[in-house]
């Protein structure tokens, strides 16, 4: 409840860092690192969970999730975590939620071929829409 969130990707700053996500270009999760940028990052929630059927390549939300979800969820709820309602919640959270930003960030097409759609208010879309232009002169990331 006390930590601090740094923005950065100054190796010896995340070096400092208890916990680090979405950069660095590792996955440790013995050291909390959960960055999925790497070429040989394969990881899906069922390989790290073989109980779990969801194969879709896992982001670095996923990768926390994967590993903290049911710890959050037990807290939150008071129940067990391996007992029925954390497991249930856990899976349709993943499945209706956190898989879609998986896919997104990780460029994976919702279908095969032409979407009849387009989908422009997505988590990741509005998450994207906070961050500046890549011309943009001003690249400030703090600035709101």
């Amino acid at each position: 409840q006390d930590a601090e969130v740094v923005r950065t990707r100054d190796p010896q700053r995340l070096a400092q860092c208890d916990v680090v996500v979405d950069v660095g270009g590792e996955y440790d999760p013995e050291r909390h690192r959960y960055d999925h940028h790497q070429r040989s990052f394969t990881e899906s929630m069922r390989s790290l969970r073989p109980d779990k059927p969801w194969s879709t390549k896992l982001s670095s939300a996923g990768l926390v999730y994967c590993h903290f979800g049911s710890q959050i969820l037990a807290v939150l709820l008071g129940q067990p975590e391996d007992g029925p309602v954390v497991t249930a919640l856990y899976d349709k959270l993943y499945e209706n939620f956190v898989e879609e930003i998986d896919a997104i960030d990780n460029g994976i097409a919702q279908a095969e071929g032409e979407p009849r759609y387009a989908l422009t208010t997505t988590l990741s879309a509005r998450v994207g829409h906070l961050n500046p232009r890549w011309n943009d002169p001003d690249q400030d990331t703090e600035v709101g």
